[in-house]
């Protein structure tokens, strides 16, 4: 494991967000949704390709809020341009489960 300083860290933007909608992303190489994250006044909504179809339905990730790194350069990820990284955690099986607050934040909240 290679150590970074505290600076290094500091200026990676992870960020409270909410989904407020979420859909299949057909033209992904592997399965994936394709995520509009509101990030408060300030950041706004920002779109985002994940993987996480093993467990989760568009459906019941509407409302739930997720930790995004929002200062990455966008990147085109097939027919979109994702512009936010949404975190989670491979489990046992390689399924991607979310990175998740446990109580409410405001929208946009950086991570400290």
């Amino acid at each position: 494991m290679e150590l970074i300083s505290w600076e290094q860290f500091a200026q990676v933007e992870l960020r409270v967000g909410r989904i407020i909608h979420a859909e299949p992303f057909p033209k992904a190489r592997k399965p994936a949704y394709i995520l509009h994250v509101d990030f408060g006044a300030e950041l706004g909504i920002k779109k985002s390709s994940a993987q996480i179809t093993q467990l989760y339905t568009p459906e019941t990730l509407i409302g739930k809020l997720v930790v995004g790194v929002v200062n990455f350069p966008a990147k085109q990820i097939g027919s979109i341009m994702s512009e936010c990284l949404i975190t989670g955690f491979h489990n046992e099986q390689g399924e991607v489960a979310l990175c998740v607050p446990d109580k409410d934040a405001p929208l946009g909240t950086k991570l400290l």
